[in-house]
C-alpha cells in the first residue's frame, strides 16, 4: 500500500519512486500521494529519500508545439535529485534512467555516457522487460506472462476506478491509490502475492 510521509524501514527496501508501470514486488511512490500544503518539490524529495529505487522514463521529454514551445523537464529534474540522493546514501538508493531509445540520452544527457539505459521501445512489454531486467538481482522474478496479466487485469479496471473517483486522469492522488491497490490485488489472485 504506498502511504503517505516517512516509510518504515521494512518497507523501504521495497519502496519505488517511479513514473510508469510497476511489478507487485515494489511499492510505487509518486508525489500526488502526499497531501497538503507542502511544495510539491518538498514531497518529490521525501519520496526519494524513502525509496531504495528510482526509475526515471525520459522518454516522454519532447517538445510541446504550442506556444512557447518548450519541453517538459520535470522527469531530467527530479533524476538529477535522484542522483543526489544516491550520492548521500550510495547504498541505500539506486536510480534507473529508461527510454524508449537509449540513443536519445546519450546525445541528451552526454553526463550519463557511462550509465546503463534501460530501452523499452515506447511499448508496455519493453517497460516491464527493461523493469525486469533492472532487478535481475532481486530474489524473485515474474515471467512476462505474469507481468502481462497483471498490467492487462489493472487497465481492464481504470475506465472504473475513473468513474468512481469522478476522475478524467490516472494522475489524481485517489486514482493513484485505487490502481496501486487494483494491482496488488491483481498480483494477489493471479500469483497469491498479498499486500504489504
Amino acid at each position: 500500500m504506498a502511504v503517505a510521509g516517512p516509510v518504515p524501514a521494512e518497507l523501504q527496501a521495497r519502496a519505488v519512486f517511479l513514473n510508469f508501470p510497476y511489478d507487485r514486488q515494489f511499492m510505487p511512490r509518486v508525489a500526488l500521494e502526499l497531501p497538503g500544503g507542502e511544495r510539491r518539490l518538498d514531497r518529490i524529495v521525501e519520496l526519494i529519500l524513502g525509496c531504495r529505487y528510482s526509475f526515471h522514463d525520459l522518454s516522454r521529454v519532447e517538445l510541446d508545439l504550442r506556444r512557447p514551445q518548450t519541453p517538459r523537464m520535470n522527469m531530467p529534474f527530479e533524476r538529477g535529485l535522484t542522483v543526489m540522493a544516491s550520492y548521500r546514501n550510495p547504498k541505500q538508493h539506486t536510480w534507473c534512467v529508461f527510454e524508449k531509445d537509449y540513443k536519445r540520452v546519450s546525445k541528451s544527457l552526454g553526463d550519463l555516457a557511462s550509465s546503463d539505459v534501460y530501452s523499452h521501445g515506447g511499448r508496455p512489454t519493453g517497460v516491464l522487460r527493461e523493469i525486469a531486467n533492472a532487478l535481475v538481482a532481486e530474489d524473485r522474478q515474474l515471467e512476462m506472462r505474469q507481468l502481462l496479466a497483471i498490467y492487462r487485469d489493472v487497465k481492464t479496471v481504470l475506465p472504473s476506478i475513473l468513474r468512481k473517483r469522478g476522475a478524467k486522469s490516472c494522475y489524481e492522488a485517489a486514482v493513484f491509490r485505487d490502481l496501486v491497490f487494483s494491482a496488488q490485488d491483481a498480483g494477489k489472485t493471479r500469483l497469491g502475492i498479498g499486500r504489504a
